[in-house]
């Protein structure tokens, strides 16, 4: 007769629970998985499907039970790193969508808006724009593969364990949050610039020749500018994406790696 011990079905539990539970928080908050679209149902299942294949090389697990205090506390500690680490990826996409809202602006669009399903809220069309573009070069390049793989790396340099985490390591999440209004900026720059000569121009031109009625040209004319150049940007937009995707990656070891609970 087969039997199972409550010590071997305890270990069987958390060798897959923890881990589960690491991954689940990372699909729920990082960009394409945690979208909206798709369903809670795919979310859990592709979490588990990823924690089965990850559970069987980790290693023993602590020994306590799941729902001891320290069970709990360990629980905790992997929806923690994996908000984390899932957070450190939606930085980039927030830079991408604050950049079109600065080109927006510029152009005069910012009024133009579209209900967002990811926030809840409206977004100007030309961040929602950007946004689409930076998804599909995310897929393109195998972004989301990159970021499951960071993922299963953290296993090794942040073992599942009972201590608390460490505070260096939000620290560390809250100074890559400042890449947001870095990389937005730089994306935006030639835009900006662009429209602000053609601004200084267009009020010289008013200056000089009011008859003109400025504010009837000057709307369509900021827009076809700003249309102009996002077109002539294009191109380059791919490898300035595929490098925040990749600086991203990065940063979810280094934040990782700042959340090692001290020995």
């Amino acid at each position: 007769m087969f039997t199972v011990t409550y010590a071997q079905l305890n270990a069987w539990l958390t060798a897959f629970l923890w881990p589960f539970v690491r991954i689940l928080a990372l699909v729920a908050t990082a960009p394409v998985f945690g979208n909206t679209v798709v369903q809670i149902p795919t979310k859990i299942g592709l979490a588990g499907f990823m924690a089965m294949i990850v559970a069987p090389t980790l290693g023993p697990m602590p020994p306590v039970t799941v729902f001891s205090a320290a069970g709990m506390g360990i629980l905790v500690n992997q929806f923690l790193i994996g908000a984390a680490l899932g957070f450190t990826m939606q930085v980039v996409f927030g830079a991408v969508e604050l950049a079109g809202g600065l080109i927006s602006l510029g152009m005069g669009l910012g009024f133009a808006t579209l209900f967002d399903p990811q926030s809840n809220a409206s977004t100007d069309v030309l961040s929602t724009l950007l946004n689409m573009i930076a998804t599909l070069v995310f897929l393109a390049i195998d972004g989301h593969l990159q970021v499951i793989s960071a993922l299963v790396m953290t296993f090794q340099s942040v073992p599942v364990d009972a201590n608390l985490l460490n505070a260096p390591g939000w620290r560390t999440l809250a100074e890559w949050g400042t890449t947001l209004f870095a990389a937005a900026l730089l994306l935006a720059l030639p835009v900006v610039v662009a429209l602000l000569i053609a601004n200084l121009c267009l009020g010289i031109l008013n200056r000089a020749a009011p008859q003109i009625g400025i504010f009837q040209v000057g709307f369509p004319l900021t827009m076809l500018v700003g249309l102009v150049l996002i077109q002539l940007m294009l191109p380059n937009m791919i490898p300035f994406f595929a490098r925040l995707f990749d600086n991203g990656i990065d940063e979810m070891g280094r934040v990782a790696l700042a959340l090692r609970p001290a020995p």
